[in-house]
């Protein structure tokens, strides 16, 4: 837990995850939001990057022990899974949203095995589904997937059941409760604020509508 709330003052004292229920944002899939995370702006402060790094390293070790391979998810989580690779003396992949239209097209970049084990790094769940292509993409190339590893989750119920459904095991170093709980003790949302949060959450789609 107090890994997770470091994480989360990290991302908000980065600017990452913007809180704003009064004015929400709106997300490519066409839902509002009160809440828009970018973990990619945590690279630009040493200090945050080496803290996720080392809690990745950490969470890895204890939960996927013994991977071949570290896998990141384009484009928001290659830098992160890079580090990472680096930290645990691993070789490192990263798997393409869509494979690309020339060349060899490749979907996964880097060199990796049939029957090699991947622990998959990712910056974010929103729903899962991107995040599940690229966990399926690697089980078509033949690997064992031992699970993945994120900086952050919103919890959606759609989120937890698609990796339930697709047998994936999802860990997180912090997620949207622990943000949230966060947010209200240091003054960065009021009571009323964190029921708007909490009330989005649990149907993000019709949220507004």
């Amino acid at each position: 837990m107090e890994t997770g709330k470091k994480i989360a003052q990290y991302l908000l004292q980065s600017k990452a995850i913007k809180l704003e229920p009064a004015n929400p944002f709106t997300w490519a899939s066409g839902w509002k939001s009160p809440i828009y995370c970018d973990n990619r702006k945590t690279l630009s402060f040493p200090e945050i990057r080496t803290f996720i790094r080392d809690s990745f390293a950490e969470k890895i070790s204890k939960s996927f022990p013994k991977p071949d391979v570290i896998a990141g998810v384009a484009t928001g989580a290659i830098a992160q899974g890079a580090l990472v690779a680096e930290k645990l003396n691993l070789p490192f992949i990263y798997v393409r949203s869509a494979s690309k239209s020339h060349g060899l097209e490749n979907l996964i970049e880097g060199v990796v095995q049939a029957g090699q084990k991947v622990v998959v790094i990712e910056d974010l769940v929103s729903t899962g589904g991107s995040s599940l292509k690229a966990v399926n993409a690697l089980k078509d190339a033949g690997c064992e997937v031992l699970g993945m590893a994120a900086i952050f989750t919103y919890g959606f119920p759609q989120a937890e059941k698609n990796f339930k459904d697709h047998g994936v095991s999802l860990v997180t170093l912090s997620n949207y409760s622990i943000l949230i709980n966060l947010a209200l003790e240091n003054g960065y949302i009021s009571d009323t604020e964190a029921k708007v949060l909490e009330n989005w959450r649990m149907d993000p789609e019709n949220w507004k509508k």
